[in-house]
């Protein structure tokens, strides 16, 4: 494997003195367009059957999104759907069949804050989000089974279940329509009191777990499919959560936290002595609705009833409802009444359940004030073991997720890593084993997986090659981790197959889009190991060879912080010309950029702007600033960022530093662009320093922290707008007005402070879209945009007007 390549620069000023060179306009002409660069189909999703070999996979093809399959030897792709228009309906979370009979997936968006789903194209009919399916023996037919999302695919590829309102609908996978309301998924399959949720067929098929919550506990429960029966697992007064089934559906394992203390409960009370409203409600007031309602709303440890119907966690002890200091509220000097523990001052607990008897005991917890293990989720069974991941605070978002500021540090000693722990649930009290041993990144669940035999955990990091991402694997009753995949190149989202012979991933490269690959999983002693491609089978027209191999660049923040950053220089520079620059800043901002291809899609699609950027004669620096991930628990959770200080800026600005100390840079043609999080640093950068920034493309950037507008807080003082009338420089706003991450209304505001300031700005509105455009059509729309912007702002000058589109 062969490191990046790094550069350390140290930039002490921006006012590095150049010599005169030749100015050299943007390159036009013969250089590749953007349309080239993103023409490849690319696989966004894989999954892997658990009995058979066979892969599944979504593919995204200009617009279009298809559902693949593959199997050995030959690993032939074959299209299972026929999506032939690039028409904005998203595909996602694709599942295969145990057997690899059937695949599901889901088509549509998830419904915004309003209850509406995103309708891109327009279509009048509205769209709608649901489930569809196809066999792996019949491509080119899909059908319909239910609305939905999330689909839980039973193991013979039968049924599946989805949740809605709180309770659990089933519906048959079959191309013909079932005559029963039940079947067809229009009729709840389980309808029991609370809010019901994250179902779980066990591996024989014949029951399926799932979770209730009832405002101040939860249980969790099975039913039973021979007698159409629910048992409750060791039902108690505490928070339930987290079902897996053993290998041999005998039994459940679940973690349990303890329930919300009077302090923290906040039903809104039923009148009478017995109902009275929670000491908590004028502070939390209880949410509505069946399931949610009348069992004590927020508690201290598992939320609303919709916190949980989403997945939520429960809350850290003794949070919520208290809104006064200790020592000034002498009900938390009473122990028990304002926060909650078992006895003995632990928090957390695995219990183990027979799913017939319901039967169950602790088969371990923490300890008092145990920082390590003291928030355990998203446990999965390996053999005898159950894994389970101890993540970085903080968001791990995708689609729909709002841009969160970094979450504080913990006090005292800490792991930069995130790691994930083994525990022997066959012994009592037995001791979590480290597992994942590696110094790096391991970026959310879907990076990682247990084998099908249950004895291999496969996880994606940047341990030893921290500006790319390999696949790692160590056995689950622990041992040496080793690396699986090697190279110069990216993978990501392992799928291993159930013979065990191979291992697919999500594959790029520097000059390679995302592709689907498929390892030999090493023998012993075998040191040399490579991939094959099987998707795409060919990229016609892409323009490989204009690609340029990206440089890291360490810069030094003026607060002393190293920052990485991956530089774009043009094949053609010759000496004494000076190039327009700029500078691409990421979203999130857990994020990363890399030294390829990203395997997130609309970073993939970010990183391909930066080659075709540079394949027009711009340099670019890719900024990997604070507050991102990769680089550690300490630089993503940086001092005063986002709202608290705008730290991140500073990162910026080294970058800009950079590019100005660079001999072929024309240090009066630098920009900036960038989504998200991107954009909101754009607009910082336009907004403080339009001295340096001559230009920039502010893609659903977020304006103003907070809701203040009180000059003297610093939520405000970090906010773009509050440096407004230093803003000069042109921009190119853009957004969609359904999106869910940014609010609409930031771009809204920040139009109405650059019209009164006559700051040039053209305005680009996609109605119905959403964060990162749905449509193909509209990526080439707004990057065409971009590209005229950007040759007249780093180019050629041009009339000062304003420009509103949308398409």
């Amino acid at each position: 494997m062969r490191p990046a390549r790094y550069a350390f620069v140290a930039v002490l000023a921006l006012s590095v003195a150049v010599a005169a060179k030749s100015t050299v306009p943007v390159q036009t002409g013969s250089a590749p367009t953007i349309a080239q660069f993103l023409s490849p189909a690319s696989p966004i999703e894989v999954a892997a059957a658990k009995n058979v070999d066979r892969v599944a996979w979504i593919a995204y093809e200009e617009g279009k999104r298809n559902v693949y399959t593959a199997a050995p030897p030959a690993f032939t792709p074959v299209r299972l759907t026929k999506y032939l228009k690039d028409d904005g309906v998203d595909l996602t979370g694709v599942r295969i069949s145990a057997d690899g009979s059937t695949v599901v997936f889901v088509r549509g968006s998830a419904a915004n804050r309003a209850g509406w789903h995103a309708n891109p194209s327009g279509d009048p009919n509205g769209p709608e989000e649901a489930v569809w399916a196809a066999r792996t023996a019949a491509p080119g037919i899909s059908w319909r089974v239910v609305e939905g999302s999330n689909p839980q695919l039973s193991p013979d590829g039968r049924w599946v279940l989805v949740v809605k309102d709180g309770q659990i609908y089933r519906a048959a996978v079959s191309a013909t329509k079932p005559a029963a309301e039940m079947d067809r998924g229009e009729k709840p399959f389980i309808s029991e009191w609370g809010t019901n949720s994250n179902p779980v067929w066990s591996p024989d098929g014949s029951k399926i777990a799932f979770v209730s919550t009832r405002g101040d506990h939860s249980f969790v429960a099975v039913y039973h499919a021979k007698t159409r029966t629910v048992t409750y697992l060791a039902p108690s007064v505490d928070f339930d959560t987290n079902p897996v089934w053993s290998a041999d559906s005998a039994r459940v394992v679940f973690t349990r936290r303890p329930g919300t203390a009077f302090g923290q409960q906040a039903q809104a009370g039923g009148g009478g002595i017995g109902l009275p409203q929670g000491p908590a409600f004028q502070a939390v007031p209880s949410a509505t609705g069946r399931g949610a309602a009348g069992r004590g709303g927020r508690g201290g440890r598992g939320g609303t009833g919709a916190q949980q119907a989403q997945g939520g966690q429960p809350a850290q002890p003794g949070q919520g409802a208290q809104t006064t200091a200790p020592d000034a509220n002498p009900a938390a000097r009473v122990p028990g009444l304002m926060s909650a523990t078992f006895r003995g001052g632990y928090t957390q607990s695995i219990w183990t359940a027979d799913a017939a008897s319901g039967e169950g005991h602790e088969v371990w917890h923490n300890q008092p004030n145990d920082r390590l293990f003291a928030t355990i989720a998203n446990i999965r069974w390996a053999g005898d073991h159950v894994i389970f991941p101890m993540f970085v605070p903080g968001g791990r978002g995708g689609r729909g997720q709002a841009e969160q500021p970094p979450a504080p540090p913990p006090a005292g000693p800490q792991d930069e890593w995130d790691r994930y722990y083994s525990l022997d649930v066959t012994k009592d009290n037995a001791t979590p084993v480290l597992l994942t041993t590696t110094d790096g990144l391991i970026e959310d669940q879907t990076s990682s997986i247990v084998s099908p035999d249950g004895k291999t955990f496969f996880y994606c990091t940047n341990a030893k090659d921290i500006e790319r991402r390999h696949i790692w694997a160590v056995p689950t009753a622990g041992g040496d981790p080793k690396q699986v995949t090697t190279g110069e190149g990216i993978e990501t989202y392992p799928a291993p197959l159930a013979s065990g012979k191979t291992i697919a991933t999500l594959s790029t490269a520097w000059n390679m889009p995302q592709s689907l690959g498929i390892w030999p999983l090493r023998p012993a002693g075998n040191e040399t190991i490579a991939q094959k491609i099987v998707f795409p089978a060919a990229r016609p027209g892409f323009p490989a060879d204009a690609h340029v191999e990206p440089q890291v660049i360490m810069t030094k923040a003026p607060d002393g912080l190293d920052i990485h950053n991956q530089l774009f220089l043009p094949k053609d520079i010759k000496p004494g010309e000076k190039r327009p620059a700029i500078i691409f800043v990421h979203g999130g901002p857990v994020r990363q950029m890399l030294v390829g291809y990203h395997y997130r899609y609309v970073y993939h699609m970010f990183y391909a702007t930066n080659e075709w950027l540079a394949a027009h004669g711009y340099v670019v620096l890719s900024v990997n600033y604070r507050a991102g991930v990769g680089y550690g628990r300490s630089f993503r959770n940086a001092p005063n960022t986002g709202g608290s200080g705008n730290s991140e800026y500073q990162d910026v600005v080294a970058g800009a530093a950079y590019l100005q100390s660079r001999p072929d840079v024309d240090r009066a043609r630098i920009g900036i662009y960038g989504l998200s999080y991107g954009g909101l640093l754009t607009a910082q950068a336009l907004a403080r320093n339009s001295d340096i920034f001559a230009a920039g493309v502010d893609y659903a950037g977020v304006h103003l922290y907070g809701s203040s507008l009180d000059p003297n807080d610093v939520s405000y003082q970090s906010s773009a707008i509050s440096q407004i009338d230093k803003w000069k420089s042109p921009v190119l706003l853009i957004q969609g007005d359904d999106d869910r991450n940014v609010a609409f209304s930031q771009t809204v505001g920040l139009v109405q402070l650059l019209r009164q300031r006559d700051v040039y700005h053209e305005l680009i509105v996609f109605p119905d879209d959403v964060h990162d455009s749905l449509l193909h059509s509209r990526w080439l729309y707004l990057l065409g945009r971009m590209d005229t912007f950007l040759q007249k702002f780093l180019g050629d000058s041009g009339p000062r007007k304003t420009t509103i589109s949308g398409r």
